[in-house]
């Protein structure tokens, strides 16, 4: 069994940032701080807080790390990801990390927040992945490794990417927030969510996993618009040479939702009344609907601070004029509208359908 070291990734807090992206530090600070406690109990050698600019991509920076850790084996993860890590996930990928035989275990293998790497050598030859959510196919499909994961276990899929995730895993309605609607939206989404007569309708990135862990644990019926799923864990840079499809050489297709359709149609500020068509409660992945808008790259879409504001239902403090009117429609809207990104849409709704029985 070989020596782990473990890097918890943690982007530092911006000059001049918000207070809402002061909460969301606050909030993956504290977490970082209970994995490396997890960590370090499950018998890793090292355990690291990295905080440093993003100057270089994911798969440089991750070569260059895991050649300074020096260890045969390697565990890597964002600071805000599995927030409701428990003990024994954390001896698993410790495990894992430390076995003799080259091999991974992550979180989700297809959209990886977490990953333990077992003969971390092969790590030199990581190409520049874009972001750390590809590198589990990477590992599969060029460096031969055998790739497992722990998507069954739904918890750990829960990443604190915006303070409203943090407030959704049972932490404090930010300060500057005091206005929020957020509150009072969850406790009457999750009572469609118990309700037999009710429909609930969710947009974005969810997955079979979730629609099917819905059908079992919500009373209520659940229509769902999948859409974009992938959109931050596809790169051809992870594929292996031939396994793409013949017309893999085209641009790729950006980004598109038919809700995004729908609203580019009636404007932002119907998004309420769309929704009321469709059900008694809604929660949306705005992220898809930005996408749409702007394309895939974040550099495209409005600032965190406006998206951390919009996931609140503060619009008043949303700059972008597209997304003001958005959140406006949605805080106002006749039934529950709920706003976020993928661990809303995911592994977050699973948590309020379990918090609805």
């Amino acid at each position: 069994m070989g020596a782990v070291t473990v890097l918890v990734l943690h982007p530092p807090l911006p000059a001049g940032a918000g207070p809402l992206s002061g909460a969301l530090d606050a909030a993956r600070r504290a977490l970082a701080a209970r994995h490396l406690a997890g960590f370090r109990a499950a018998g890793a050698a090292a355990v690291a807080l990295v905080e440093e600019e993003r100057v270089e991509p994911f798969g440089a920076r991750l070569r260059r790390l895991a050649a300074e850790a020096g260890t045969p084996g390697v565990v890597v993860l964002g600071s805000g990801a599995m927030a409701l890590a428990r003990p024994a996930d954390y001896r698993a990928f410790v495990a894992r990390a430390a076995s003799d035989l080259p091999g991974a275990l992550a979180n989700n293998r297809y959209s990886a927040d977490a990953i333990a790497v077992a003969g971390a050598a092969v790590l030199r030859r990581l190409p520049d992945l874009p972001a750390d959510n590809a590198l589990p196919r990477w590992l599969d499909e060029v460096a031969g490794y055998r790739v497992d994961d722990l998507r069954r276990r739904w918890r750990l899929g829960i990443d604190v990417d915006s303070p409203a995730d943090a407030l959704l895993v049972g932490g404090a309605l930010p300060a500057a927030a005091a206005g929020s609607a957020l509150p009072s939206r969850l406790i009457a989404v999750r009572s469609v969510l118990a309700d037999r007569r009710s429909e609930l309708t969710v947009a974005g990135r969810t997955s079979a996993g979730t629609l099917a862990a819905l059908e079992r644990r919500a009373a209520c019926r659940v229509r769902a618009l999948v859409e974009e799923r992938g959109l931050r864990a596809a790169s051809r840079l992870a594929q292996a040479p031939g396994s793409a499809t013949p017309d893999s050489t085209s641009p790729a297709r950006p980004p598109a939702s038919v809700l995004g359709l729908l609203l580019e149609r009636d404007g932002p500020g119907e998004l309420g009344r769309l929704l009321a068509r469709l059900g008694n409660a809604a929660i949306v992945d705005t992220r898809v609907l930005l996408a749409h808008r702007r394309g895939a790259g974040e550099d495209e879409w409005p600032v965190p601070e406006d998206r951390f504001a919009s996931d609140l239902l503060v619009p008043e403090q949303v700059g972008d004029p597209w997304l003001r009117a958005l959140t406006t429609a949605a805080r106002a809207a006749p039934i529950p509208v709920l706003l976020g990104g993928h661990t809303l849409v995911g592994p977050g709704l699973r948590l309020l359908a379990e918090q609805a029985r």
